[in-house]
């Protein structure tokens, strides 16, 4: 095994991480995809392009701070795109790049099924509740 220091590194190239390995760097990918803001980013970029005030408007809650670190994060993973347009006043644009569509597919794909089994969820939460 090789390590470096972000730590393992798959031996060989295309090869899978092991997200259950104490060591894993997948273990960070899953956390930026299936963090709190993460997946939110994720769905609203992949209805198109947004600058990070559109972005910020769009996910109620999250601050400037925590949507910037999401971003660079997910940057960072080849799952989003900055561009950056020369103009007065700056102009900054984020969308998905084509593997940040598919992470975010498959995102939105567990979004809808959490959306729409809420209720079923919701009573399970009331039941185990009133049983505690």
């Amino acid at each position: 095994m090789i390590t470096t220091l972000l730590g393992y590194v798959p031996e060989e190239p295309g090869a899978r991480g092991e997200l259950l390995a104490a060591d894993c760097p997948s273990r960070d990918v899953m956390q930026h995809v299936t963090g709190r803001w993460g997946v939110m980013v994720l769905l609203v970029l992949l209805k198109g392009t947004h600058r990070f005030s559109e972005l910020r408007r769009s996910i109620g809650g999250v601050s400037e701070k925590m949507l910037a670190q999401t971003l660079q994060a997910l940057e960072g993973d080849g799952f989003v795109l900055r561009t950056s347009h020369p103009e007065m006043p700056p102009r900054v644009e984020y969308r998905l790049s084509p593997m940040g569509i598919e992470v975010a597919q498959m995102v939105e794909a567990l979004a809808d099924w959490i959306e729409g089994s809420l209720p079923r969820i919701l009573r399970h939460r009331a039941q185990a509740a009133a049983g505690a």
